[in-house]
């Protein structure tokens, strides 16, 4: 999908970010302030109510709504991994605020960021180093394995990093491992944001983003190949249902 950005979709995502960065930062530092004297969940609630608001803004601002399709697939009575797409900004904030808890995966450099990085810091984040391969696959499954234990849902980019849309990149197999080690299910999810918040963009289009939860994938006496075929398979498929990927 090609669409030009007009002057007034410019003047909407300067009202966004003049309200988003002023108030995470403020936010971020209360959450410094207060977020240590909290036991993991009744922070992590604390710190997401900023996702909240987020969304609340950018639709707001920008017109960006969601839908959800298949929220009763989440298991209720079990940890898990989640497995999903990753093409723009907006699923980093919006999955605090449907996964819950939960440990993101992602790169050690975000928790670098003043104020903001710090306070992720204080949610149990696996925070990798992608220069260290072996070493990271290594710390995603002692540390992926401990949340789960723990009743934390780990969250998993299995692409590495912001693919554009139209294209589908590669999926590591990190959540299929993490998921027949700890023996968990794999909840695979797929959206289309990428069509509204496009990676790297300044610019939001207006609309609907649809977010579609697929049927958890069981490990139990299953390899991983086996896991991460079934739930990469019905991603890669949603995704070009969504119009993600080009034909």
């Amino acid at each position: 999908m090609t669409r030009q950005p007009t002057l007034f979709l410019y003047l909407r995502a300067t009202l966004f970010y003049i309200g988003f960065y002023p108030v995470t930062l403020v936010f971020a530092a209360f959450c410094l302030l207060v977020g240590w004297a909290l036991p993991f969940r009744p922070r992590f609630k604390l710190f997401t109510l900023m996702n909240y608001f987020s969304m609340a803004w950018l639709y707001l601002c920008c017109g960006v709504k969601y839908r959800i399709e298949g929220r009763e697939n989440l298991p209720q009575d079990r940890a898990y991994v989640v497995v999903a797409n990753h093409s723009s900004e907006w699923e980093t904030l919006f999955l605090q605020t449907l996964i819950r808890p939960q440990s993101a995966v992602l790169k050690q450099e975000l928790l670098k960021i003043p104020f903001f990085g710090w306070a992720l810091a204080m949610l149990k984040p696996i925070a990798l180093d992608r220069s260290k391969r072996r070493g990271a696959l290594k710390q995603l499954l002692t540390q992926g394995k401990a949340r789960l234990e723990e009743g934390v849902n780990v969250v998993i980019f299995p692409q590495g990093t912001r693919v554009e849309t139209g294209k589908l990149g590669k999926f590591n197999k990190g959540g299929a491992m993490l998921a027949a080690s700890a023996q968990v299910p794999v909840v695979p999810l797929a959206h289309d944001a990428g069509l509204f918040w496009p990676g790297k963009s300044y610019v939001k289009y207006p609309g609907t983003v649809t977010v579609r939860i697929g049927t958890p994938v069981e490990s139990v006496e299953r390899s991983i190949d086996e896991i991460h075929t079934e739930s990469i398979g019905w991603l890669e498929a949603q995704m070009r249902d969504l119009q993600v990927v080009d034909e």
